[in-house]
């Protein structure tokens, strides 16, 4: 717990098959940056680069010099796999072609583009 002369805060870094969660207690005007230094987690996870991932506090982004604040929960955000617009432009294109097969199968035109004979 928590003495007068510390904030209680925590960093976590999640991954897919679990991840880092560490509570720490800090000295008032401590950093962002400093927090993710004490909690350990770049010893644990050597892949986080902090120029590269970003940082946030409860899901906003914050940068590395951020004073933190009692009960803040920081989080360290690992950069995305897929580009968030073509993912969906896949999806959409993806979602168009089935609806085309249906409507090709309600109105009897087969594969070919021709109907039945």
């Amino acid at each position: 717990m928590a003495d007068k002369e510390t904030i209680a805060v925590e960093v976590c870094y999640a991954l897919p098959e679990g991840g880092f969660l560490r509570a720490l207690d800090v000295r008032p005007g401590t950093t962002l940056r400093e927090a993710v230094d004490a909690s350990g987690v770049l010893a644990v996870h050597p892949e986080i680069d902090l120029a590269l991932f970003r940082t946030g506090i409860y899901g906003k982004l914050r940068p590395l010099d951020t004073v933190l604040q009692a009960r803040d929960r920081i989080e360290i955000y690992r950069p995305l796999v897929a580009d968030p617009k073509e993912a969906r432009r896949r999806r959409a294109d993806k979602k168009k072609a089935a609806a085309a097969a249906v409507s090709a199968r309600e109105s009897g035109v087969g594969r070919s583009g021709k109907p039945p004979a």
